[in-house]
């Protein structure tokens, strides 16, 4: 996409299943190993009652929207804020959800809202990022 049709308000979203794979790849590709995403006992005794999904790996689909889908390719991201509100769960659909709150023409940058929402309309992780539009 050219950077000059994007506009402030542009939004789009896409949904992701939060997989038993995903959570044991991840925990292996970083060594983020806590109980509380890999053991069922050891998380049944948590707040969570279950175990929970890395929030930096419900965070990462963020990062596959903005590189692939939207603004797409030759998006690099710059900056990055998260509060992470509620967990995800093994087996639970998340949707990122990513709209344009500023355009900063000269620069080539957008700023971007970035939220990743549970089925049931939750917020899991609110967001805003900055990034570089480079093609």
């Amino acid at each position: 996409m050219d950077f000059s049709n994007f506009q402030m308000g542009q939004s789009y979203s896409e949904r992701f299943l939060i997989t038993e794979r995903m959570v044991k790849e991840f925990s292996e590709l970083t060594g983020d190993k806590n109980p509380v995403h890999l053991d069922e006992d050891y998380a049944r005794s948590t707040r969570f009652g279950k175990r929970i999904c890395h929030g930096m790996l419900a965070a990462s689909f963020i990062s596959k929207v903005l590189g692939m889908n939207f603004p797409g390719p030759g998006t690099i991201l710059v900056k990055q804020q998260l509060k992470y509100r509620s967990p995800v769960y093994i087996d639970e659909w998340i949707e990122v959800q990513v709209r344009i709150a500023q355009v900063i023409l000269d620069r080539k940058r957008l700023v971007l809202d970035t939220n990743v929402l549970k089925e049931d309309g939750t917020v899991a992780i609110e967001g805003i990022c900055e990034v570089l539009f480079e093609s």
